[in-house]
């Protein structure tokens, strides 16, 4: 199971919000740069690296931010938030991302996202999946759908994507344990997904859980920002 520790950027710096609500916003760290930097240190290889402010103007607005990282260090950098165009994710890949996740644009623009797995491939895009009581949650996670998350994920597979990252709202940074038994679900209906579990690591038994549970990744944010986690405790992981 890779680790993959989470930066969330709002104007430039690293943040943390609680089940997607940005009047929870707590900052860490005003370099993410550094912070990369620490976690390729302990021998951590990927980042899930967020633009929030991208979320919400729909372009990618801390671009620098993913060119340093990606100049910087060796990690390997999936990259989300604002990519709602061809524009917006040819810009990405640009400044060195080596996956890029779509996760509204999925719902609100299926054409153009299928579109992005024929023209990159199944390597390069990830399909993210967040839901609030198994119906996908999109904007922000400002809007919850109809959408059926375990179909939704079904028919993408289908359609040639392989990973997947899966956040449980309800449980996003607030250190409250993983949703174990929902991932446990999903594989065993798609168990060649590569399925990156996000949301409610608070220790290394919620890590171990995960791993029982054979997901390919998990996230991890506030768990290690609030001291929960050492990095050395992560970097056994990989």
């Amino acid at each position: 199971m890779y680790i993959i520790p989470a930066i969330d950027l709002i104007g430039g710096k690293c943040v943390r919000l609680s089940q997607g609500d940005y009047s929870s916003k707590k900052e860490y760290h005003d370099d993410p740069l550094e912070m990369a930097k620490r976690f390729e240190g302990a021998g951590i290889t990927r980042l899930h690296l967020v633009d929030l402010d991208g979320a919400k103007a729909k372009k990618i607005i801390n671009g620098d931010v993913l060119e340093r990282i990606c100049a910087g260090t060796n990690l390997q950098v999936d990259f989300g938030g604002g990519i709602q165009s061809d524009e917006e994710i040819e810009k990405a890949f640009a400044l060195g991302a080596k996956q890029v996740t779509g996760g509204s644009i999925a719902v609100k623009n299926p054409t153009l996202f299928d579109e992005w797995i024929t023209k990159y491939g199944s390597e390069k895009i990830i399909l993210g999946a967040d839901a609030k009581n198994k119906k996908i949650a999109v904007g922000g996670w400002e809007e919850t759908t109809s959408v059926e998350l375990i179909p939704f994920i079904q028919s993408y597979f289908d359609k040639g994507i392989r990973y997947v990252i899966c956040t449980d709202v309800a449980k996003d940074g607030l250190l409250q344990g993983p949703s174990v038994d929902l991932y446990r679900e999903i594989l065993q209906e798609i168990p060649e997904l590569k399925l990156i579990a996000s949301g409610g690591v608070s220790s290394v038994k919620d890590l171990e859980e995960l791993e029982k549970v054979g997901v390919y990744g998990a996230i991890v944010g506030k768990a290690y920002y609030e001291g929960r986690v050492t990095l050395e405790e992560l970097a056994s992981f990989g």
